[in-house]
């Protein structure tokens, strides 16, 4: 628990940096690069930002403390994706997103590597195998299917808030610039765009369910499962829908209640999943460009996720355990939420 607030923490701080559009480059670039040395520097903290959540930067010496306080298996994940993640920011700051291989390395980089650092935590604290850190694939597809969702989701607001994180390799086939998909007369080929790249995300969940089919601890796993049946329930309400160049689509509150109920182990999010790849395979359009690629990425879900396929569940859990996790799994939403939010805003100011 206080591996994975430090960590939160710490990288909300880095994220800070980030966004301050106060920074100068020059200043800025190196800040990233050396802001997990920071860690170790009793007093250091910075005082000229004016972000919102600048006081994790003016109060950093508290959060430096807590630590080195860790034990040093926790400091070296968590000083290693610092790290990391300062350099890939710095190296997205003046960067737009052109191929799709640089939309999975900027996921990577904001969401993918938060991935790796959480299962290297996990691993590292004992509660899961050695396993779960050391494939660092696994964990990084976690990140990246959120991520995508949330830009995916999110195309709207980043657009009236003058950001863009839609890969250009995809959109420039629909329109001469990304903001023309929010034009009415653009929408036939708005939606296209956007099915194309719900089929790209679409193409994580396998690594996710085998991610998660790995898990052992209760605690570990509605932490993880969570977000994730969020992600695929955000994507079949999105998919091949018109309202995401007009507002903002999202899950309704008793769904997301259920799915924080529900995704208790393997099997149970095996068929959640299931059920909203089914609600995608049923929205999709024959006329659709990507339609071959939906219909073949929703087969080889379904091959993994259909009842008695060969992931299960190792444990199961008493209704008293089981109501105790289900507090936790909602604190875990919360803190994920969270998590997601400043990680997309430290992006969004970026470039995103």
């Amino acid at each position: 628990r206080h591996a994975v607030c430090i960590f939160y923490l710490v990288l909300r701080a880095l994220d800070t940096v980030e966004d301050d559009m106060s920074i100068p480059l020059d200043v800025k670039v190196p800040m990233l690069h050396e802001f997990h040395s920071h860690l170790y520097q009793p007093d250091w903290k910075y005082t000229e930002s004016k972000e919102k959540d600048r006081q994790v930067l003016e109060d950093f010496p508290t959060i430096s403390m807590e630590f080195r306080n860790l034990s040093k298996v926790y400091q070296e994940v968590i000083s290693d994706i610092c790290h990391k993640m300062g350099v890939g920011m710095a190296e997205f700051l003046e960067k737009k997103v052109d191929s799709q291989h640089e939309w999975d390395k900027y996921c990577h980089y904001v969401a993918g590597l938060v991935g790796i650092g959480l299962s290297r935590l996990f691993s590292a604290s004992e509660l899961e195998d050695s396993i779960v850190g050391q494939d660092t694939d696994l964990a990084n597809s976690m990140g990246l299917f959120l991520q995508k969702t949330n830009i995916i989701r999110d195309y709207l607001e980043d657009q009236l808030e003058g950001r863009e994180f839609w890969p250009r390799e995809v959109w420039s086939r629909y329109a001469k610039k990304l903001s023309d998909l929010a034009k009415p007369e653009n929408i036939d080929m708005a939606v296209q765009c956007l099915n194309e790249l719900i089929t790209n995300a679409l193409h994580h969940v396998p690594d996710v369910l085998t991610y998660l089919s790995r898990l052992k601890n209760q605690s570990v796993f509605n932490f993880c499962a969570i977000p994730q049946v969020m992600a695929i329930a955000t994507l079949a309400a999105c998919y091949n829908n018109q309202q995401v160049f007009r507002g903002v689509v999202k899950i309704r509150k008793g769904q997301a209640v259920t799915l924080m109920m529900d995704a208790t182990n393997i099997q149970a999010v095996k068929a959640i999943i299931y059920q909203y790849v089914e609600e995608i395979y049923q929205k999709i359009p024959s006329t659709d460009p990507s339609c071959n690629k939906t219909q073949q990425v929703v087969a080889s879900i379904r091959a993994v996720s259909l009842p008695g396929s060969p992931m299960a569940s190792r444990h199961h859990y008493s209704p008293i355990y089981l109501s105790c996790a289900m507090l936790l799994a909602a604190l875990s939403w919360q803190y994920l939420s969270t998590l997601s939010r400043a990680t997309e805003e430290y992006l969004q100011a970026g470039d995103k």
